[in-house]
């Protein structure tokens, strides 16, 4: 589940990008503060000004997994409208104990919501609710998850254990993401941008590692990488639709020849796929440029909509995304 979930979020959104340019997609202070400390990826999106373009609903359509649409059934079903009601969502995957790998998902929905309905049809429905304190959870269905409102307009989803434990991330009973220096560091480099996420030291080789598997298959460069994938210490990337598809990810190791040695293999790699590729990804290829500088290595993509089309279409990005 959890080089799955590295592989939809990461490979999915982030090499194909899925959102447009627009207000930012920033969190709320009370959003923030029911985040779990040990983040290992954050996903935060514009979810209004995406439905506004029809690429970034392509990209949607083909890569988001059948939980997700699930959950939308059942906001849907609970009386929330997500065409009006939604303004950004953010998807959280956390680790459940510090240096672990198991994670969990907690989800975080901005809007404004029509709370005192949503509750009533919730009675209505004969849904049992849940009390951790002074706050009220409930069920969504037979879906498996639950909801909560933090107040009007914002919204808490996930497991029951998820939820309780961004209440009590919000309530102080346990350490959270505000004081964790080094992730909110990177999410100050981007949360102005419409799509961003961010990425811890391990989630950031995860995503390196499955980056350079995919790409190793053509350049043999995996075992290279794993000689300095350890310096890496967290990584963030920004998306935006305005002209084409733009996508810049930023990746922060120890030191320069960490990030240099990346850089080469990636751009030896890339070098290969333009030779050896389908037409789409040769055009992927040549939309993409990579470097390095003061530690830090950078990969930017632009492309017209007409060829990102294209590479939803291709092996490529199928295999990256399943």
């Amino acid at each position: 589940m959890y080089v799955k979930k590295m592989k939809f979020w990461v490979m999915g959104l982030a090499l194909s990008g899925a959102a447009m340019s627009g207000y930012a997609a920033q969190l709320s202070s009370d959003a923030r503060s029911a985040i779990p400390y040990d983040v290992q990826q954050m996903v935060v999106v514009d979810y209004r000004v995406m439905q506004n373009s029809p690429t970034a609903m392509q990209l949607r359509n083909q890569v988001m997994p059948p939980e997700l649409k699930r959950l939308e059934d059942t906001l849907q079903k609970a009386g929330l409208n997500d065409n009006n009601d939604l303004d950004q969502l953010a998807f959280i995957l956390y680790r459940t104990k510090p240096g672990s790998d198991d994670v969990e998902t907690v989800g975080i929905a901005q809007g404004q919501f029509p709370v005192q309905d949503v509750m009533a049809n919730f009675k209505k429905r004969h849904m049992k609710p849940t009390m951790l304190r002074t706050t009220t959870i409930y069920p969504l269905g037979a879906s498996g998850m639950s909801v909560v409102f933090l107040d009007e307009s914002t919204m808490v989803f996930g497991s029951l254990e998820s939820v309780k434990k961004a209440i009590n991330v919000r309530d102080g009973m346990e350490q959270g993401f505000l004081t964790n220096n080094q992730m909110m560091g990177e999410m100050q480099s981007v949360d102005s941008s419409p799509l961003w996420s961010i990425l811890d030291q391990k989630g950031t080789q995860t995503m390196m590692k499955q980056l350079m598997s995919q790409m190793g298959q053509m350049a043999g460069s995996v075992t290279d990488f794993s000689s300095v994938k350890n310096l890496l210490v967290g990584s963030w990337y920004s998306m935006s639709f305005q002209h084409g598809v733009s996508f810049n990810l930023a990746v922060q190791s120890n030191d320069n020849f960490a990030a240099a040695t990346i850089s080469s293999l990636l751009n030896a790699a890339v070098l290969y796929k333009k030779m050896s590729g389908t037409d789409s990804e040769k055009m992927a290829m040549n939309d993409a440029s990579i470097s390095s500088s003061g530690g830090q290595l950078n990969i930017h993509f632009g492309a017209s909509d007409d060829d990102f089309q294209a590479l939803l279409k291709s092996d490529m990005f199928k295999s990256m995304v399943h």
